[in-house]
């Protein structure tokens, strides 16, 4: 039968209050799983986790520093390396300078004794010589002269044995150079990376002015030479850390006590490595103010003991030179460089 012959009260809706009680419920219900279900869609899009705190990104950076730093000193080491082996290299070419002057002096002298007696024949001086020989035929006289010129050839021999091994040494150390100059470059190229990993974590952290805290009063200082080191150390507390730095504006931690004790006379390599072995080795229970202190397996940490269990030292990138407990990382020993 067409729609249009269809009663048209079959089409009204039917009132809410007249619906089955059944029908009524069923709807609350569906009412009640739809609002559970989009209250569930919206917890489930908020973030599971809270952003992290300042301490704790701080807390991040410390562990990814333990991974880094030995880099830097590596670094470091490199660098020191090519310094010495660029000032012997430096030093063989002054010494030979004479020796190649010497030299062409020498083999000069051969062939102006050879030109003279070949154009004008033998001189006064080796005319005597030859007449006092009375040698007879001219390849006497040759002979003769061959061998007054050996002895310019053995001056000559000598001067040259001396310059050749000086180019040998050179060349080696020319080797070397070249060896360290690609690692120092290699790892240049390594400090960009971690500049940029320091700098992503740290721009995370709310722009504060980190403390740092001052050295206290200090007893027990040995000698003039550690009170020196101690206090010009001291000065720095507050300024930023920077690896390679050794000051003035700016500190890595093994630049830091070279500068200081710099400043005492003593003079130290820019390596935690090479300190560790400029300095004779003391006990915890010797260690006295001004000795050095060495963490981690690798050395690749240190800083400047003021005693009382407290070190001044310049601790990483985002950190200023600044006194830390010496127990706050895992101690490797201790140095005395006076």
């Amino acid at each position: 039968m067409p729609v249009a012959n269809v009663p048209p009260h079959r089409y009204a809706p039917i009132p809410p209050s007249h619906r089955p009680v059944g029908a009524r419920r069923f709807a609350r219900r569906l009412l009640s799983l739809v609002a559970a279900v989009a209250v569930g869609a919206g917890l489930a899009a908020a973030p599971a986790h809270a952003a992290p705190s300042a301490d704790e990104i701080e807390a991040q950076i410390d562990k990814q520093w333990e991974k880094l730093e030995p880099t830097i000193e590596q670094y470091n080491k490199v660098r020191a390396q090519l310094k010495v082996n660029q000032k012997k290299s430096a030093d063989l070419q002054k010494k030979m300078v004479p020796l190649e002057l010497e030299s062409a002096l020498a083999m000069n002298q051969v062939g102006d004794l050879a030109a003279r007696y070949y154009i004008e024949g033998p001189s006064q001086e080796l005319g005597a010589l030859l007449v006092s020989a009375k040698p007879g035929t001219l390849a006497e006289q040759l002979v003769m002269l061959d061998r007054l010129a050996a002895q310019q050839r053995k001056q000559v021999s000598g001067v040259l044995a001396i310059r050749d091994k000086y180019n040998a040494e050179k060349q080696k150390l020319d080797g070397l150079i070249a060896a360290e100059v690609k690692q120092r470059d290699e790892l240049a190229a390594t400090k960009k990376q971690i500049d940029a990993e320091i700098k992503r974590l740290t721009a995370s952290l709310p722009k504060t002015t980190v403390r740092a805290e001052n050295c206290p009063r200090i007893e027990g200082v040995p000698n003039s030479a550690v009170q020196t080191a101690i206090r010009v150390a001291c000065q720095q507390v507050g300024k930023p850390y920077v690896w390679g730095a050794n000051g003035p504006n700016s500190f890595d931690c093994s630049g830091l006590t070279q500068y200081a004790y710099k400043a005492a006379g003593i003079s130290l390599t820019h390596f935690t490595g090479a300190q560790w072995n400029e300095g004779r080795p003391v006990s915890r229970a010797e260690a006295r103010p001004g000795d050095l202190v060495f963490f981690f397996s690798d050395l690749h940490h240190m800083g400047l003991y003021i005693g009382n269990g407290l070190m001044v030292h310049a601790p990483r990138a985002g950190k200023p030179v600044n006194v830390l407990k010496i127990s706050y990382m895992p101690i490797a020993g201790f140095r005395r460089v006076t």
